[in-house]
């Protein structure tokens, strides 16, 4: 059988599909619960590759691709075609070409530095022209293309997938995760921008977070003064729990599920149903313990509603910033688009009461893995990898740079005090008035949600699903004979280090990267990242799986 395999590489971890390239049927699917690079987000990731070495940043992409397709059951001989799809950094660091385009804003800036943009339309080419995919000698590597440089691929999918290039209607498209990917079109102009919201929208840096998987709590609903849990099954259908008293986590009703954390779109829910029922009044919970007790034993606390508060108040900033760009307010967006894994399971109502759709939005569509979709697309046909091209070609489009945008600053300035500090939501609005930036209405009742998709993945494939916790990813720093090392590495806060073979090695994908770098203290000489080496990948069979048991 030819084979071919297409690949989201999204910020928060891969998504991997096996592809019977004669049938186009989906075999099998294996996705990662966090990205190989050291760091929880887009810009951690560019912290490494420009500090560290952008090979280091590449060669770690491409290990973990490898684990991916070996875990997918693909023999080298047998992969034909490899398609990936993802922002502009994620593709970069694919590729093993220059972020500085990317890292850097500002048109005078890059001319000081005298940083060249990068060529990053579609392409398709030999596995021996992308270092370290020599190993698959039949394959073909399809990469699709970006608006701009800074207008990924990743935003093309969104938009195209969205069907907002076909309607006229002032409408809003957002990939809820780490990084937020969002598009406004208005005027016949379409506004892009990537808020970094932080992994809470998935689930992560909340105390017993986990990201979209079976056994995860998806949704909560107050019945009375109780809260009934709902929990994803084997199938991540989303299926009754048990009924628990919140204050002290008593079980009420007992449901036919366990659960064994709570992701992303559980912690909007419990956001909005705390704050409706009044046991959220922020930033605190008023319980004797200042903890919201979920079914067995799983805890939202006061500093995930820290995490979940940055997360909202990012993402709505960012919708604010695109509004004031386009010169309209937002109750002129009447059409909002959820895509991602949080945006396909988030309940749309609970996300737009709670800000993370426009309040006036009559319309709300879930449209799934917008970005695994193109890749599959594009693996499949040349002729869809050309019109892509041509529809990049096309489109006016006009990227904001959150990072130095003024506007975005004040939005989240107030929306930092709002969450974290309790600012009234009235005196919020005078602020945001007084800013001169769009305003906030109140949500409306009853919008038409239309939900497109039953999974953000919606095939797996008759070969199954499968999450692997760790992508088998290295960092090497030699310490020969070290005596201190063995007690030392015991303060990494993510448990990323050991020693063995004389050197420190660091599972990438559970170093936090630049927000820690603790290690840089705490471990004694000649210790330095400037002299890590990536290793090898671990071979599939040793890479630890989680299971649907």
């Amino acid at each position: 059988m030819k084979t071919g395999v297409a690949i989201d590489l999204g910020t928060s971890g891969f998504r991997s599909q096996k592809v019977d390239l004669e049938t186009g049927e989906i075999k099998r699917t294996v996705v990662t619960m966090r990205n190989p690079l050291p760091g929880a987000n887009v810009m951690d990731h560019m912290d490494f590759a420009i500090n560290y070495g952008l090979g280091n940043a590449h060669k770690l992409v491409i290990n973990a691709i490898i684990v991916l397709i070996d875990r997918l059951g693909v023999v080298p001989e047998d992969l034909y075609r490899l398609s990936v799809c993802g922002n502009p950094i994620q593709l970069s660091l694919f590729q093993g070409i220059p972020i500085d385009d990317l890292a850097y804003a500002g048109e005078r800036k890059r001319e000081k530095l005298n940083i060249q943009e990068q060529d990053r339309t579609s392409k398709s080419m030999s596995s021996s022209e992308v270092s370290g995919l020599e190993i698959y000698p039949n394959c073909t590597v399809i990469i699709p293309p970006a608006i701009k440089h800074e207008i990924g691929a990743d935003a093309l999918a969104l938009i195209v997938n969205s069907g907002m290039l076909d309607s006229d209607e002032i409408a809003i498209a957002t990939d809820f995760g780490t990084n937020a990917e969002m598009a406004l079109k208005a005027g016949g102009v379409i506004y892009t921008g990537s808020a970094a919201a932080g992994p809470a929208l998935e689930g992560q840096e909340i105390k017993d977070g986990m990201l979209a998987s079976p056994r995860a709590i998806s949704d909560v609903e107050f019945e009375g003064d109780n809260l009934r849990c709902y929990v994803l099954d084997k199938e991540m259908k989303r299926t009754k729990g048990d009924l628990v008293d919140p204050r002290t986590g008593a079980v009420i009703e007992e449901g036919p599920i366990r659960a064994k954390g709570i992701t992303g779109t559980g912690v909007i829910a419990m956001m909005e149903e705390g704050m409706r029922n009044g046991i959220i009044k922020l930033p605190k919970i008023q319980t004797s313990d200042g903890i919201i007790h979920l079914q067995d034993g799983v805890e939202f606390t006061e500093n995930d509603i820290k995490e979940a508060g940055n997360a909202i108040g990012a993402l709505r900033a960012g919708h604010i910033t695109l509004c004031h760009a386009a010169g309209i307010q937002m109750a002129d967006i009447q059409i909002s688009h959820m895509s991602g894994a949080a945006g396909t399971y988030m309940d749309a109502v609970k996300a737009q009461k709670i800000g993370m759709n426009p309040y006036n939005a009559s319309t709300i569509t879930q449209i799934g893995n917008t970005s695994l979709k193109t890749a599959r697309e594009i693996l499949l046909s040349d002729e869809r990898l050309k019109e892509l091209q041509d529809i990049a070609t096309k489109i006016v489009g006009t990227h904001i740079m959150f990072a130095t945008d003024p506007a975005f600053k004040e939005a989240y300035i107030l929306e930092l005090a709002y969450w974290g500090e309790g600012m009234d939501f009235k005196m919020f609005k005078k602020f945001l008035k007084k800013k001169e930036l769009p305003q906030l209405d109140d949500p409306i009742e009853n919008p038409t949600v239309e939900r497109l998709v039953e999974r953000d993945i919606p095939v797996y494939g008759d070969e199954g699903y499968e999450m692997i916790k760790q992508t088998g990813t290295y960092l090497s720093i030699p310490m020969p004979g070290c005596a201190e090392c063995g007690e030392k590495i015991r303060e990494c806060p993510t448990h990323a280090m050991s020693y063995r073979d004389d050197a420190v090695k660091i599972r990438s994908d559970l170093c936090d990267g630049s927000n820690c770098k603790k290690c840089m203290r705490f471990m004694p000489e000649p210790f330095s990242w400037n002299n890590l080496t990536v290793e090898e990948p671990v071979s599939g069979s040793a890479v630890e799986a989680e299971t649907d048991e």
